[in-house]
């Protein structure tokens, strides 16, 4: 016999989990399918880890700057297992939090793999057998997992994904990081602060090539004055794996194959989605290089069936999985949500110097037909930011020039992903450059650069 219900979600991550939570508030009787860990990649391998790690590199990198600010520390120096130690243990803590969220919403677990065998039946493989489920509606939120191309496979010991980089055995030396994205760069700051020899590999023309072209020229200056070398328009084109040694890189720059030697290589290179054995081709979803097809209410056009996060494409970020698990949620429960606009969806990146971005870049407003007004300010105009010791930054502002409407905002500097949601929150508001201009930013702050940035598209900038 199989257990009714007016919801299954398959998967919990951000999604996921934030799905059945607001599925269950709404009074519907809900089952959550996860395969492996509550709080998915996320919580467990991803956005949450990964910042504790950057964590402890900022304040290892805020302690070799220690006389700057009058203190003294020395013998500085790090330790690696208490440092991967840390990580796991945040990690761990939040979910367990989702599991205690579950209970709290009344919400049903199964541990298990999921497969849709008919509209508004699943079939969960688990440690005891399986079990059948039944619904009216179900949401896949199986999110995503490492792009591997060929030969670049990760091994575990010389070639590492993020799961590896995440839990390192070593400190690596010699570090080669194949791709510039969020993923990326963030492992290479990581590294690179704590002393590894870091080389970054972007095959496009700059890395973080989907920010601003001058955030991410920006970026790139700090990361090279780092210590970082940055390669670009340029491909890994094979790797020869020498076991206990490491590894000769073959790679190609302005039509020329170099090789380089390394102790370690992490391959960021994008993701696929998880759509394998969850009976979908079978009922005739429409699937597109690995993602989901739907529509922008995350309906997949097999009735009763949703796909959300990472399964359902760009952009994959855990905030808006987390939003479109509540959006599909209402509209289960009958209520009438807004659809999620992708421009206004902030996108984060957490190296050193942060990375920051909504909207559109100045390129693709431009592409778009926009006549534009750009303003700038930089962080050295800034009280706060030179009191801080954290001088090295940018905020950049976009708009539309015959209406007013804020296009698109990019940040580059110290806390510029907490900076963001101001700009987000603006978008979502439809406010104008004069609501911005007339609003009053608090003194001495970071956020008084956002006003200065506006003021600077209308040639009203007061501290630069």
């Amino acid at each position: 016999m199989a257990a009714a219900y007016d919801v299954i979600v398959i998967g919990a991550g951000p999604g996921g989990y934030v799905a059945a939570i607001r599925a269950a508030q709404l009074g519907l009787k809900v089952v959550i399918v996860e395969r492996e860990h509550l709080g998915g990649i996320c919580l467990n391998w991803g956005c949450i880890p990964t910042k504790a790690l950057l964590r402890s590199a900022e304040v290892f990198h805020l302690m070799h700057r220690a006389k700057e600010f009058g203190l003294k520390a020395d013998g500085i120096g790090y330790d690696l297992p208490a440092v991967v130690a840390r990580s796991r243990g945040v990690a761990k803590q939040l979910s367990s939090g989702i599991g205690h969220l579950m209970k709290k919403n009344k919400i049903t677990v199964v541990m298990g793999q999921a497969t849709v065998t008919a509209k508004g039946k699943v079939t969960v493989k688990t440690d005891k057998g399986s079990e059948d489920l039944t619904a009216p509606h179900i949401i896949l939120a199986t999110g995503a997992r490492a792009r591997e191309l060929p030969g670049l496979e990760a091994d575990g010991d010389l070639v590492w994904t993020y799961k590896h980089a995440l839990q390192p055995k070593r400190m690596p030396k010699k570090l080669l990081v194949i791709g510039s994205g969020a993923i990326g760069i963030e492992f290479a700051s990581f590294f690179n602060t704590l002393g590894t020899d870091t080389t970054v590999v972007e095959v496009m023309d700059r890395i973080l090539p989907v920010e601003d072209a001058e955030i991410s020229a920006f970026a790139k200056k700090q990361f090279v004055k780092q210590g970082m070398k940055i390669l670009e328009k340029a491909g890994v084109k094979k790797l020869d794996r020498k076991p206990g040694v490491g590894v000769t890189a073959h790679i190609e720059v302005g039509g020329k194959i170099e090789t380089h030697d390394f102790d370690t290589v992490i391959s960021a290179v994008g993701i696929v989605g998880n759509v394998e054995n969850l009976g979908l081709e079978a009922l005739g979803v429409k699937i597109d290089r690995t993602h989901v097809i739907t529509d922008e209410y995350c309906r997949t056009g097999v009735d009763g069936l949703y796909a959300i996060g990472d399964i359902a494409g760009a952009p994959w970020l855990a905030h808006k999985a987390s939003h479109e698990g509540v959006m599909v949620a209402e509209l289960i429960a009958g209520k009438h949500p807004h659809p999620i606009k992708p421009n206004s969806i902030a996108g984060c990146t957490y190296c050193h110097p942060q990375v920051a971005s909504v909207g559109l870049t100045e390129a693709k407003a431009k592409e778009s037909g926009y006549d534009i007004k750009v303003g700038r300010f930089p962080f050295i105009g800034n009280g706060k930011a030179i009191a801080l010791g954290e001088s090295e930054g940018m905020i950049k502002t976009i708009f539309d020039a015959k209406t007013g409407e804020l296009l698109g905002a990019h940040m580059v500097g110290a806390e510029v992903t907490e900076l963001i949601q101001g700009y987000v929150v603006g978008r979502a508001l439809e406010t104008t450059e004069e609501d911005l201009m007339n609003t009053v930013f608090p003194h001495p702050t970071l956020s008084e650069m956002m006003h200065e940035a506006v003021l600077d598209a209308y040639g009203r900038a007061l501290h630069f």
